[in-house]
């Protein structure tokens, strides 16, 4: 049973980084990247390793998203003021 959680924890982090890679929209590789935190999070959770699963979810899953989502933005205002 273990193993077969394990494998499928795999194939969805294996799953969301194919499609980090693949999406154009920074807003989406964002929020796909928010997605693949979670995804690891839930891989290291199946391989008892709770304290990194918490490590990942706060940093991987929320802090690095939203810094990226707020770097587009400010980019994008940018872009809007110089046109």
């Amino acid at each position: 049973m273990a193993d077969a959680l394990i494998a499928v924890a795999l194939l969805l982090v294996a799953g969301c980084a194919t499609v980090a890679v693949l999406v154009r929209d920074p807003v989406r590789q964002a929020l796909v990247l928010a997605v693949l935190g979670v995804a690891l999070a839930v891989l290291f959770t199946v391989l008892q390793a709770p304290d990194v699963a918490l490590s990942q979810l706060a940093v991987g899953g929320a802090l690095t998203p939203l810094l990226l989502l707020l770097s587009v933005r400010k980019v994008k205002r940018r872009k809007g003021r110089e046109r």
